[in-house]
Protein backbone atom coordinates (compact mmCIF):
# COMPACT_ATOMS: atom_id res chain seq x y z
CA UNK A 1 0.00 0.00 0.00
CA UNK A 2 1.54 3.46 -1.17
CA UNK A 3 1.54 5.69 1.72
CA UNK A 4 0.19 9.42 1.49
CA UNK A 5 2.86 12.00 1.22
CA UNK A 6 0.22 14.48 3.07
CA UNK A 7 -0.59 12.61 6.03
CA UNK A 8 1.53 13.28 9.04
CA UNK A 9 3.93 10.53 10.21
CA UNK A 10 4.09 9.13 13.82
CA UNK A 11 7.90 9.26 15.58
CA UNK A 12 7.85 7.78 18.80
CA UNK A 13 11.12 9.40 21.24
CA UNK A 14 11.48 7.64 24.76
CA UNK A 15 7.50 8.14 25.94
CA UNK A 16 6.81 10.93 23.68
CA UNK A 17 5.07 10.79 20.05
CA UNK A 18 6.04 13.33 17.51
CA UNK A 19 4.32 13.82 14.35
CA UNK A 20 5.96 15.13 10.86
CA UNK A 21 5.88 15.37 7.27
CA UNK A 22 8.03 16.65 4.65
CA UNK A 23 6.83 19.38 2.21
CA UNK A 24 8.00 21.29 -0.81
CA UNK A 25 7.10 24.89 -1.76
CA UNK A 26 9.03 27.73 -4.34
CA UNK A 27 7.67 30.90 -5.70
CA UNK A 28 6.46 30.84 -9.32
CA UNK A 29 7.85 34.11 -11.38
CA UNK A 30 6.74 34.19 -14.77
CA UNK A 31 5.91 30.60 -15.32
CA UNK A 32 9.35 29.73 -13.92
CA UNK A 33 9.55 27.94 -10.70
CA UNK A 34 12.10 29.94 -8.28
CA UNK A 35 13.22 29.67 -4.59
CA UNK A 36 12.63 25.68 -3.92
CA UNK A 37 12.51 24.90 -0.36
CA UNK A 38 12.20 21.56 1.41
CA UNK A 39 9.99 21.89 4.33
CA UNK A 40 10.32 19.42 7.31
CA UNK A 41 7.39 19.85 9.55
CA UNK A 42 7.58 18.60 13.27
CA UNK A 43 4.99 18.90 16.13
CA UNK A 44 4.50 17.11 19.51
CA UNK A 45 1.41 14.94 19.28
CA UNK A 46 -1.78 17.18 21.12
CA UNK A 47 0.47 20.11 21.12
CA UNK A 48 -0.24 23.37 19.05
CA UNK A 49 3.50 25.07 18.20
CA UNK A 50 5.10 23.04 15.59
CA UNK A 51 8.80 23.30 13.92
CA UNK A 52 9.37 24.18 10.49
CA UNK A 53 12.92 22.95 9.32
CA UNK A 54 13.48 24.55 6.18
CA UNK A 55 16.18 23.94 3.35
CA UNK A 56 16.30 26.53 0.99
CA UNK A 57 18.19 26.07 -2.23
CA UNK A 58 21.42 28.15 -2.96
CA UNK A 59 24.62 28.73 -3.95
CA UNK A 60 26.20 25.19 -2.82
CA UNK A 61 22.74 23.99 -1.88
CA UNK A 62 20.57 21.18 -3.48
CA UNK A 63 17.06 20.70 -2.73
CA UNK A 64 14.27 18.89 -5.17
CA UNK A 65 13.95 20.72 -8.24
CA UNK A 66 12.16 18.41 -10.64
CA UNK A 67 15.70 16.16 -11.14
CA UNK A 68 16.10 15.36 -7.16
CA UNK A 69 13.59 12.91 -5.51
CA UNK A 70 11.58 14.57 -2.55
CA UNK A 71 12.75 14.99 0.50
CA UNK A 72 16.61 15.11 -0.91
CA UNK A 73 18.74 17.98 0.68
CA UNK A 74 22.60 18.01 0.03
CA UNK A 75 25.22 19.94 -0.60
CA UNK A 76 27.68 20.53 -3.45
CA UNK A 77 30.97 18.75 -1.64
CA UNK A 78 28.77 15.46 -1.84
CA UNK A 79 26.63 15.58 1.80
CA UNK A 80 23.32 14.17 1.39
CA UNK A 81 20.36 13.43 3.64
CA UNK A 82 16.77 11.74 2.85
CA UNK A 83 14.44 13.88 5.09
CA UNK A 84 11.62 10.91 4.29
CA UNK A 85 13.69 8.35 6.87
CA UNK A 86 12.62 8.76 10.62
CA UNK A 87 16.52 8.90 11.76
CA UNK A 88 17.28 11.52 9.32
CA UNK A 89 13.84 13.07 10.94
CA UNK A 90 15.07 12.08 14.43
CA UNK A 91 19.11 13.58 14.31
CA UNK A 92 17.18 16.68 13.31
CA UNK A 93 14.67 16.92 15.82
CA UNK A 94 17.54 16.25 18.79
CA UNK A 95 19.50 18.69 17.39
CA UNK A 96 16.28 21.64 17.25
CA UNK A 97 15.93 20.76 20.54
CA UNK A 98 19.77 20.86 21.92
CA UNK A 99 19.76 24.60 19.62
CA UNK A 100 16.70 25.81 22.01
CA UNK A 101 13.69 24.84 20.76
CA UNK A 102 10.72 23.30 23.36
CA UNK A 103 8.01 21.61 21.60
CA UNK A 104 5.92 22.81 24.31
CA UNK A 105 5.99 26.01 22.65
CA UNK A 106 2.54 26.91 21.65
CA UNK A 107 3.78 29.11 18.54
CA UNK A 108 5.32 27.83 15.14
CA UNK A 109 9.12 28.18 14.81
CA UNK A 110 10.94 28.26 11.47
CA UNK A 111 14.64 26.58 11.90
CA UNK A 112 17.48 27.29 8.86
CA UNK A 113 17.98 23.03 8.18
CA UNK A 114 21.63 24.49 6.62
CA UNK A 115 22.27 25.21 10.33
CA UNK A 116 21.61 21.96 11.22
CA UNK A 117 23.13 19.62 7.99
CA UNK A 118 26.24 19.34 8.80
CA UNK A 119 25.57 18.03 12.21
CA UNK A 120 22.73 15.72 11.68
CA UNK A 121 24.94 14.46 7.94
CA UNK A 122 27.92 13.51 9.80
CA UNK A 123 26.00 11.60 12.45
CA UNK A 124 23.94 9.98 9.62
CA UNK A 125 26.68 9.29 7.39
CA UNK A 126 25.13 10.88 4.51
CA UNK A 127 25.85 9.88 1.43
CA UNK A 128 24.13 10.73 -2.86
CA UNK A 129 20.57 10.47 -2.90
CA UNK A 130 18.94 7.29 -4.27
CA UNK A 131 17.40 8.73 -8.03
CA UNK A 132 14.83 6.92 -9.46
CA UNK A 133 15.93 4.18 -12.53
CA UNK A 134 13.90 4.61 -15.49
Amino acid sequence: MVRSSRSARRLVVNDETFLWSVGHDHDVEEGTYRNCREILTIRRHRARGRLLIVFQEGTGRLVPDGFLPSGAVGTAQGGWLNLHKPGTVRALLDEAVSGGWHPDTPSTEQLDGWDLFDAVATRRGAGPPELPLS
